[in-house]
């Protein structure tokens, strides 16, 4: 079967609401700074209320890297559940607006579709609380083998695991990717994501996944060492191939055995909100477009440095552009 799709994302679907706040906001809201938490619907109401002027921008960990490929000039497709509502509709038209192919079915009544409350303080760090809604509904059941099978990689994010449902079509996807030679992609999402799921994590990253992504603290976190080369060491054969960032000191690429580095891009940072999700996207252009390890990590950089430039995380212009001038 000849693959159409350069990558097929399987990941929650959100409408971000992002907002400017201070640290004196996140303290009084018992927020950790830096943090992504859950949040009841109640919760989502009266954070909402207590935000100052805010921006609805489609977003969603997987989906921000599936627009971010689809910018570049790829191929994409993206599997996640909304609600037929506004923000629904809203996400929908966002992504079909890139060319992304979704075509997952919204639901009726019900939840509704999942926002994320991205607060941005001044130094630039985003803490997110989010509302699953009807994302959490995911099942199995929205994943056809044709889609798998069509792709050359499925990128999954690991906060798919926290609901059951999701967590059963995230190895459904897996294990149908392995029948058909599609490349598996995960990214650990959040430290504590991964401190929740460590070992099973830890059984995904060395068993089931050909390509991973992570930050700084969510690899040491995954292998409980105090620095990143320690959590190198411990990774290093373990799966084939593993982009790292390390923020304003780039990215650190495994591959087989090989090691690269690659310098971050220098830019004025503005919210690092989505920094993960288009490096992921860029490094992922380049590994379905055969580049070697060093080009991909260099798209990663720079599409990671479009993305801190501005609020939210949907590039603002057309990244295969800004990466043709960057190079």
């Amino acid at each position: 079967m000849t693959k159409t799709i350069d990558v097929l994302g399987l990941g929650n679907a959100i409408v971000d609401i992002l907002a400017h706040a201070d640290d004196s906001f996140l303290k009084d809201h018992s927020l950790e700074k830096g943090s992504m938490t859950l949040i009841d619907a109640d919760q989502a109401i009266n954070l909402y209320n207590d935000m100052s002027n805010a921006t609805e921008a489609s977003g969603g960990s997987a989906a921000n890297t599936i627009a971010g490929i689809a910018s570049l000039g790829g191929k994409t497709e993206f599997i996640g559940k909304i609600s037929n509502d506004q923000l629904g509709d809203i996400f929908r038209h966002d992504l079909k607006a890139l060319g992304v192919q979704f075509d997952t079915p919204a639901q009726e009544g019900g939840d509704p579709t999942a926002r994320s409350f991205i607060l941005v303080t001044p130094d630039a760090e985003r803490t997110m609380n989010t509302y699953l809604g009807a994302c959490q509904n995911l099942t199995k059941g929205d994943i056809t083998e044709e889609q798998i099978a069509n792709a050359k990689v499925v990128y999954l994010e690991g906060y798919l695991w926290d609901p059951a449902e999701a967590k059963a079509a995230f190895k459904f996807a897996m294990e149908t990717a392995k029948k058909h030679n599609t490349k598996v992609a995960l990214t650990l999402s959040d430290s504590f994501c991964v401190d929740r799921y460590r070992d099973e994590f830890v059984d995904l990253v060395e068993n089931h996944v050909d390509i991973l992504f992570a930050n700084e603290a969510e690899i040491t976190s995954l292998y409980q060492v105090d620095n990143f080369d320690d959590a190198v060491a411990k990774l290093k054969g373990h799966v084939e191939t593993a982009a790292l960032t390390r923020s304003e000191k780039g990215c650190h690429i495994l591959h087989n055995l090989s090691e690269v580095t690659v310098d971050a891009i220098t830019t004025k940072v503005v919210d690092t909100t989505g920094a993960g999700d288009l490096f992921a996207a860029g490094f992922l252009f380049g590994y379905t477009q055969d580049k070697d390890m060093e080009t991909c990590g260099k798209y990663g950089v720079i599409c990671a440095a479009e993305i801190i430039s501005h609020m939210g995380a949907r590039p603002e212009q057309s990244l295969k552009n800004f990466v043709a001038d960057k190079l």
